[in-house]
C-alpha cells in the first residue's frame, strides 16, 4: 500500500507539472501566433512599400524620358529659331506680313520653351524629393525588417526549445505512465494472489477454530472434573498468579518494531540529507565562501550543522538495538523494554541540537532578507519559513516529553497507570501528525522560495543544484513523517492494549512477573517435551508452599550473601597483593643472601692474601680489614637502594623495596587507566569526526553526481539547439539564394523592358521627326504658292 501511495503521489506531482507546462505552452503559443501575425502584417506593409517604390521608379523613368523628349524638342526649336533668324536677315527686303508672322511664331516658341523649362525644373525638383523620400523609406524598412527578423529568430528559438522541452516532458510522463500501469497491474495481480491466500487462510482458520473449540471443550471438561485446585480464590496466594506468555502479542510487537525501524531509517537518512544540504547552502548563499568569507554567524551555524551525524545516527542505532531486544521468547511491555530509555535519551539530545541551531537558522534567514536583491515577496516567504522552523522544533520538544514518559516505566516501577499510557500514546500520534503537517508546510514554502530565487539575476548554477537537493530531502522528509504518522495511527490500538496482565487484576506487569512468566514458559516447554518420554511427578500443594517460603527467605537473604561475596572478593584481592609482596620480599632476601655470601668469599680471599704477605706491613693489613669492613657496611646500604621489579595486570613497575610499593602500583595502574581512557575518548572523537566527514563527503558526491547529470542534460539540450540553428542557417542561406536569383531575374526582365521601351521611343521620335519634316515641307509649299 505504501508503494501505491508513493506512486500515486509521484503521478499527481507529474500531472501537476504537466498541467503547468501545458498552461505555459498555451501562453507561449499565443505569443508566437501574435508575433507571426505582426510579422505577416509587416511583410504586407513591406510588399506595399515595394509596390509604391516600383510605381515611383516607373514614374521617374517616364519623367526622365519626357524630359529627354522635351530637351530634344527644345534643341529642334532652337535650330529652327536659328534657321528662321538667318532667313530673316537674308530676306529683309520682303514684305512686312511674313516678318510679322515669323515674329509671332517666334514669340509662341519662346513662351512654349519657357513653360517647358519651368516644367522641367519642377519635375527635376519632384524627382529629387521623390528619390530622397524613397531612400529614407527604404532604409527605415530595411532596419525594421532586420529587427523583425531578429525577433522572429528569437521567437523561433524559444518555440524550438519549448517544443523540445515539452516533448521530453511528454516522453518522460508517458514512460512514467507506462511504468505505473505495469506496477498497477503487478499490484493488482499481487492483490488477487493475496485475496486467494486470504481465503485459504480463512478456511484454515475456520478449521483451526473448530478444532480448538473442540479441544477447549474437552480440556474444560477435564479441568472441571480432574483439577479442583484454583489459587485465585485465596487472597494470600495471588502473588503466584502469573499471566501466560502471549506469543501472538510478541510476534505482533516484533513485526511492528521492524516496520518502525524501516521508517526510522528513512527519517534518519532524510534528516542527514536536510542538515547536510542546509550546510552547503549556508556556504553558497547569501555569500559564496569560495569568493569571499561568510559571516561569523553562518560559520558557527555551519559548524553546528557539520555535527548533525553525531545526533542523528544514534537514533537509528538505538532503535535497532530496541528491535533486536524484542524476540519471540521475551515479554514486551513498557515495564520490560529497557532499550527504550536509550532511544529516548538520544531523541532528547537531537531535540537539544534542534533547539541549539534554531536561533542560527532564524538569523541566517534574516541575513538573506537583508540582501539588496531580496524582494518583499521573498522576505514574506523567509518569515513563513522562520515560523515553520519554530513550529517543527516545538513539535519535536513535545514528542521528546511523550517519549520520555513512555520510557519512564522501564526505569521506575508503577511510574504511570494504564490509562495515562493510553493518553500518552494518543497525544504522541497527534504530535506525529502535527510534525507531518509542519514539515509539509515548510517544504511548500521552500518550493515557493526557490521559484522566487530563480528569478534573481545573481543566481548561480551551484545554488540552483543545492536548492534542488534540499527540496528533494524535504520531500523525502515529508514522505517519511507522513508514513510514520499513518503507521502510528493504524497501530494505536495495539500500543494502548495490555498484552499481559495478571488474572483478576488491572495492574500492569512488573519485571518480576515477566521473569516468572518466561521461567514458566521454559518449564512448560520442557514438560511438554518430556511428556512423551515419561510423565513427571507433580509437586503437591504443601510442598510448593514450603518451597515458596524457602525461596522468599533466600530472596531476603540474597542481599546479605551478595555483600559477603563482595567482602570475600575484596579480601581475596588484598591477600593476593600481600602474597605478591612477600614473594618479592623473598626474592630480595635471596639476592641479599647471595651478595653476602659473595662478600664473605671476597673477604676470606683478601684475608688469605694478607696472611700470605710479609710481616713488615701490619698497618696495611690493619687498614685492609677496616676498609673491607667499611665496604661491607656500604654494600648493604647499596643493596637496600637496589631496585626490584614488580609485575601487575597492566604493566611492570620498578620499585625500591619499601612498605609503600603497593600504593605505587595502584597509582601507576590508575595513571595508565586514565591515559588509556583519555586515548579511547580521543579515538571516539576522531571516529565521530570521520563519520561526519564521510557523511559530508557522501552528500557532496551525491550533489556532484546530480550536477553532472544536469550538466549532461544541458549539454544534450545545447547540442540539439546547435543542430536546429545549423538547420535554420542552411534554410536561410537557401532562402537568400532564392531571393537573390529572383531579384536577378527581375533585373534582367526590367533591363529587357527598358531596352524595348527605348527602341519604341526611338521609333516614335523618328516618326515625330519625319512628321515634322513633312509638315515643314508642306508649309514651305504653301508659302511658295
Amino acid at each position: 500500500m505504501a508503494n501505491v501511495t508513493d506512486l500515486q503521489t509521484k503521478y499527481s506531482k507529474l500531472a501537476q507539472e504537466y498541467s503547468k507546462l501545458r498552461a505555459q505552452n498555451q501562453v507561449l503559443k499565443k505569443g508566437v501566433v501574435d508575433e507571426q501575425a505582426n510579422s505577416a502584417s509587416f511583410k504586407e506593409q513591406l510588399k506595399q512599400r515595394d509596390q509604391s517604390l516600383r510605381k515611383q521608379e516607373q514614374e521617374m523613368d517616364s519623367l526622365s524620358f519626357r524630359n529627354q523628349q522635351l530637351a530634344k524638342r527644345v534643341e529642334l526649336l532652337q535650330e529652327e529659331l536659328a534657321v528662321s533668324e538667318a532667313k530673316g536677315k537674308k530676306g529683309k527686303s520682303k514684305a512686312d506680313s511674313p516678318s510679322q508672322h515669323g515674329l509671332e511664331t517666334q514669340c509662341v516658341f519662346d513662351e512654349d520653351l519657357q513653360k517647358k523649362i519651368e516644367e522641367n525644373e519642377r519635375l527635376h525638383i519632384q524627382f529629387y524629393e521623390a528619390g530622397e523620400q524613397h531612400s529614407r523609406q527604404e532604409s527605415e524598412l530595411k532596419a525594421r525588417l532586420q529587427e523583425l527578423e531578429k525577433d522572429s529568430e528569437q521567437h523561433q528559438a524559444v518555440v524550438g526549445g519549448l517544443a523540445t522541452k515539452y516533448m521530453d516532458t511528454i516522453e518522460r510522463l508517458q514512460s512514467d505512465k507506462a511504468r505505473l500501469e505495469i506496477k498497477s497491474q503487478t499490484l493488482e495481480r499481487e492483490a488477487k494472489e493475496c485475496r486467494m491466500r486470504t481465503e485459504e487462510c480463512q478456511q484454515q482458520l475456520r478449521l483451526s477454530q473448530s478444532e480448538l473449540n473442540r479441544q477447549v471443550k474437552q480440556s474444560s471438561s477435564v479441568i472441571q472434573e480432574k483439577v479442583p485446585f484454583n489459587d485465585t480464590k485465596l487472597i494470600g496466594y495471588n502473588s503466584l498468579n502469573v499471566p501466560p506468555h502471549n506469543r501472538r502479542h510478541q510476534l505482533k510487537a516484533r513485526d511492528v518494531a521492524g516496520q518502525a525501524l524501516g521508517f526510522i531509517q528513512d527519517l534518519v537518512a532524510a534528516l542527514l540529507n536536510f542538515h547536510s544540504y542546509t550546510e552547503q547552502r549556508v556556504h553558497i548563499y547569501p555569500l559564496d565562501s569560495s569568493i569571499e568569507p561568510i559571516s561569523p554567524l553562518n560559520q558557527k551555524f555551519s559548524q553546528y550543522l557539520h555535527e548533525n551525524a553525531a545526533y542523528v545516527r544514534p537514533l537509528e542505532d538505538s532503535f535497532l538495538h530496541l528491535h533486536q531486544s524484542i524476540t519471540e521468547d521475551t515479554v514486551t511491555v513498557l515495564e520490560t523494554v529497557v532499550k527504550l530509555k536509550s532511544f529516548a535519551d538520544h531523541f532528547s539530545s537531537y531535540t537539544h541540537f534542534l533547539q541549539k541551531i534554531l536561533p542560527y537558522q532564524l538569523k541566517s534567514l534574516e541575513e538573506e532578507c537583508d540582501t539588496p536583491l531580496c524582494s518583499a515577496v521573498l522576505t514574506v516567504k523567509n518569515q513563513e519559513l522562520q515560523s515553520d522552523m519554530k513550529r517543527v522544533t516545538s513539535v519535536f520538544e513535545k514528542m521528546q516529553s511523550y517519549i520520555n514518559l513512555l520510557a519512564l516505566p522501564s526505569v521506575r516501577q508503577d511510574a504511570m497507570p494504564q490509562s495515562s499510557t493510553s493518553a500518552v500514546f494518543t497525544q504522541l500520534a497527534a504530535c506525529l501528525h502535527s510534525l507531518h503537517d509542519a514539515i509539509k508546510d515548510m517544504s511548500k514554502h521552500y518550493n515557493q522560495k526557490a521559484s522566487l530565487e530563480q528569478e534573481l539575476p545573481t543566481i548561480t548554477q551551484k545554488l540552483c543544484t543545492t536548492t534542488e537537493c534540499l527540496l528533494g530531502s524535504l520531500g523525502s522528509l515529508t514522505s517519511s513523517t507522513g508514513k510514520i504518522a499513518t503507521f502510528f495511527s493504524n497501530n494505536l490500538d495495539f500500543f494502548t492494549s495490555s498484552g499481559y496482565s495478571p488474572r483478576g487484576s488491572t495492574l500492569a506487569l512488573n519485571p518480576l512477573q515477566a521473569e516468572s512468566m518466561l521461567a514458566n514458559k521454559k518449564k512448560a516447554a520442557a514438560y511438554i517435551s518430556a511428556v512423551k518420554k515419561a510423565r513427571p511427578q507433580s509437586v503437591p500443594y504443601n510442598d510448593a508452599l514450603s518451597n515458596r517460603r524457602v525461596l522468599t527467605s533466600s530472596t531476603e537473604s540474597r542481599e546479605g550473601l551478595s555483600q559477603q561475596v563482595q567482602q570475600s572478593q575484596d579480601k581475596i584481592a588484598r591477600l593476593e597483593q600481600e602474597k605478591e609482596h612477600w614473594l618479592l620480599e623473598a626474592q630480595l632476601g635471596k639476592v641479599r643472601l647471595e651478595k653476602e655470601n659473595q662478600r664473605i668469599a671476597d673477604l676470606e680471599a683478601q684475608l688469605a692474601a694478607a696472611q700470605g704477605g710479609s710481616l713488615n706491613s701490619p698497618p696495611a693489613a690493619a687498614s685492609t680489614p677496616v676498609q673491607s669492613q667499611e665496604e661491607a657496611e656500604m654494600e648493604p646500604s647499596a643493596g637496600e637502594r637496589e631496585a626490584t621489579l614488580c609485575t601487575s595486570l597492566v604493566g611492570m613497575l620498578c620499585i625500591t623495596p619499601s612498605v609503600e610499593h603497593v600504593g605505587d602500583e595502584e597509582s601507576r595502574e590508575t595513571l595508565i587507566k586514565t591515559h588509556y581512557m583519555a586515548r579511547v575518548g580521543e579515538l571516539t572523537t576522531q571516529l565521530q569526526i570521520s563519520d561526519s566527514k564521510a557523511v559530508h563527503f557522501h552528500s557532496e558526491c551525491r550533489a556532484l553526481a546530480k550536477r553532472l547529470a544536469i550538466a549532461e542534460k544541458s549539454r544534450e539540450t545545447l547540442t540539439e539547439e546547435i543542430k536546429l540553428a545549423t538547420q535554420k542557417i542552411t534554410r536561410l542561406q537557401d532562402d537568400l539564394a532564392t531571393t537573390k536569383r529572383s531579384y536577378e531575374d527581375q533585373l534582367s526582365m526590367m533591363s529587357d523592358h527598358l531596352c524595348s521601351m527605348n527602341e519604341t521611343l526611338s521609333k516614335q521620335r523618328e516618326e515625330i521627326d519625319t512628321l515634322k519634316l513633312g509638315s515643314k515641307g508642306n508649309a514651305k509649299k504653301n508659302k511658295g504658292r
